[in-house]
């Protein structure tokens, strides 16, 4: 079902993107405008781009002003077509833009019974094994006495992921203050993990989990979980779901965010008052 997910997520991309080209193509050539078309497929593609542009670390789940607008389109066409007698193809290709998002946003997104009873409130981590960012070895009970943060995430091509870690990041002073270290963890090839830390630069651990050892053993593993086509820039096919673990000095769970949907995500205050210990969740 991963591997699906992973054709999917970039057949559905260059499928609207060739929509739009087409639709342009029509326009300008023909003057033959489709606005709705244009709109039902021009919109998912806005909405990934801002993920990259802007930063964005947290959508909605259901991105409920989109499919409006997306519908809309498809009920322009619709009325073109019946009004104006216009083109079949036309409508057929917005209801098929539309099905697209509706697969994006209750399909693709989504975790499905992804609830993990091991990471309860009050359980203890069985021993971790990372590789650091200098290549050395690095195991959870070296962190013994200290308050840790986990956080796991996809990889370097996942603009959430890339905007959770600079929010956390510019938190760094007063996790630091708190008494807390930071374990960023990914199955990302080492190299990626290097150069993650370089840019962020914070005292944080940048931690490679390699063969995604840790993610199997948390039930956190996504085989071909990486979107088809990123092993062309140098990235693993397999991920990781997206979780956050804070642990107290004695290595017992306080919070565990296991979202079951990839765009929704804890605010990095919640990480401060969990903490702090004003939220026990």
């Amino acid at each position: 079902m991963d591997r699906i997910k992973s054709i999917f997520i970039t057949a559905a991309t260059m499928f609207l993107m060739g929509v739009v080209v087409w639709s342009f193509i029509q326009g300008i050539t023909k003057q033959d405008w489709h606005e709705g078309l244009i709109l039902s497929a021009l919109l998912p593609i806005l909405f990934l781009a801002t993920l990259f542009i802007f930063n964005i670390a947290r959508t909605s789940k259901n991105l409920k002003i989109i499919l409006l607008l997306i519908v809309s389109g498809v009920s322009w066409e619709w009325l073109v077509m019946n009004i104006e007698k216009g083109s079949l193809l036309v409508l057929i290709l917005a209801v098929v833009n539309l099905t697209l998002w509706l697969l994006y946003i209750h399909w693709y997104s989504v975790f499905p019974n992804r609830k993990n009873n091991d990471l309860a409130i009050g359980e203890k981590l069985p021993v971790l094994t990372f590789k650091a960012q200098d290549g050395n070895t690095v195991k959870s009970d070296e962190f013994k006495g200290k308050k840790l943060i986990y956080l796991f995430y996809r990889g370097n091509w996942c603009p959430l992921c890339m905007a959770q870690i600079k929010e956390i990041s510019a938190q760094y002073k007063k996790l630091n203050e708190l008494g807390a270290e930071v374990l960023l963890i990914s199955p990302q090839p080492h190299h990626f993990t290097v150069s993650l830390a370089q840019k962020m630069d914070v005292p944080f651990w940048f931690l490679q989990d390699e063969d995604s050892k840790v993610a199997k053993q948390l039930d956190l593993y996504i085989k071909a979980g990486t979107p088809l086509g990123m092993e062309m820039f140098g990235f693993d096919s397999d991920s990781v779901m997206p979780t956050v673990i804070i642990c107290d000095e004695e290595g017992k769970i306080i919070f565990a965010d296991q979202t079951d949907n990839y765009r929704v995500r804890p605010e990095p205050e919640t990480f401060l008052k969990v903490l702090k210990g004003e939220v026990i969740a």
